[in-house]
């Protein structure tokens, strides 16, 4: 058994908080375990509960569209979240729920090692890059303390569930989106550059 899969399925069996208890299905993240990027929402909603899959309802289906609006596909990125059970009525994840979790998350980033996490939506962005306003640094490059080297670029964006509800947003997500290739030449360039 591979360090992933077994990370899986101690995600999948995990009773360290009380989310266990309503969950259908744990949701520990897919996608490529060598991706460049990795986007970390919140926590699962009631559609990724049901299939054990991240972001694939609504807000999922954007999601892909957006990533494949820069030439990418979900197989060529890692998508997780902060929490791997959904919350009781989509609540926000309780602090003792998230300290639960985190070690997975922290795992699974020093595991892929990407040069890009992009946090979708407010909270997942708190996580990483504390005393910040989603409005005002949505689509700027962040650099703060990493798990796998030093200093980690994090991107904070919108989470697409708010595109859904005002389509200004959707716009300003697709345009934030275009800054990821972007970022990740840069990220890609200064590497080269100190090696």
């Amino acid at each position: 058994m591979t360090i992933t899969e077994e990370l899986i399925n101690r995600i999948n069996v995990c009773k360290k908080c009380t989310l266990h208890k309503c969950r259908k299905n744990a949701v520990p993240g897919e996608g490529s375990y060598s991706a460049e990027i990795m986007f970390i929402g919140e926590a699962p909603g009631k559609d990724e509960d049901t299939q054990g899959k991240p972001f694939v309802g609504a807000s999922g289906k954007l999601l892909t569209q957006l990533i494949e609006s820069i030439g990418l596909s979900r197989e060529d990125v890692f998508i997780s979240n902060v929490v791997k059970c959904r919350p009781p009525e989509n609540r926000d994840p309780l602090p003792d729920e998230v300290a639960a979790c985190w070690p997975y998350l922290e795992q699974q980033i020093r595991i892929i090692k990407p040069l890009l996490i992009v946090t979708l939506g407010r909270h997942s962005m708190a996580r990483f890059l504390l005393d910040l306003k989603i409005s005002d640094v949505h689509g700027q490059a962040k650099r703060a303390k990493g798990f796998w080297k030093e200093k980690q670029v994090y991107l904070p964006l919108y989470h697409p569930a708010v595109a859904l509800y005002d389509p200004r947003k959707k716009e300003v997500l697709f345009e934030d989106f275009k800054k990821i290739p972007l970022i990740l030449e840069k990220i890609k360039k200064e590497k080269n550059d100190i090696q």
